[in-house]
């Protein structure tokens, strides 16, 4: 369903009535957002606020998957669950309106923020993209310039799984990460390294790195 469309989330909401709403649907690229804005508010703040209305009405806890970007990156330390936001990018900004849109309207809904989102199954992503790169013996030039904690999609889905299944685990937002800061440069020498091309000689630091959206330097979530 396209969760920009309230009349549609309304007659799926009827149909089924989960007890569990879990939103993995948001607008994500990040460069694309700051030419799009008004694309990137309608899927990340209005399709949230959305869900949040239909789960209210019909007594559905909501899970929604929000992200490291909603804050700046220019603390030292990893952030807390407790720091307040200040994005610096558009995509950051409406994923945190999309968390206030489900705080403003609701009380049964869990916020779980995560980073670095990759699948070694399903693409397009980073782990998938550096590995379909070495295997045609392309040059790769990564970044060391942020920091964050990649994560499994897996592991994320089994982290959702037992918040369902707990029934000690309290409401609000929380963060979740496969908890190994590292830089990309990192992560691609680590994607490598996992996938038998150790020691790719074609792996390089990129210079001069640029993106079109600016992106914090650090987004290291901690529990």
């Amino acid at each position: 369903m396209d969760i920009t469309k309230a009349t549609e989330i309304r007659e799926w909401f009827l149909k089924f009535r989960p007890d569990y709403c879990v939103n993995c649907a948001a607008y994500t690229q990040v460069d694309q957002a700051e030419k799009n804005p008004l694309e990137a508010y309608n899927v990340n703040v209005k399709g949230v606020e959305n869900l949040a209305v239909a789960s209210r009405e019909f007594g559905s806890t909501l899970i929604h998957i929000s992200t490291d970007y909603v804050f700046d990156g220019k603390k030292k330390e990893g952030y807390l669950p407790t720091d307040k936001p200040n994005p610096i990018n558009v995509y950051g900004k409406t994923k945190m309106e999309g968390e206030r849109a489900i705080q403003e309207r609701m009380k049964k809904y869990f916020i779980i923020r995560t980073s670095w989102l990759y699948s070694k199954s399903y693409g397009p992503n980073f782990y998938l993209t550096i590995l379909n790169k070495a295997k045609q013996g392309e040059d790769l030039a990564v970044t060391d310039s942020q920091r964050g904690c990649p994560t499994d999609a897996a592991n994320l889905a089994q982290c959702i799984l037992e918040m369902i299944q707990s029934e000690t685990q309290e409401y609000g937002i929380s963060h979740f990460t496969d908890g190994l800061p590292m830089t990309w440069f990192e992560f691609a020498g680590n994607i490598l390294e996992e996938e038998g091309f150790a020691g790719y000689p074609k792996l390089k630091k990129a210079e001069n790195y640029h993106t079109f959206a600016v992106r914090p330097e650090n987004s290291i979530l901690c529990p």
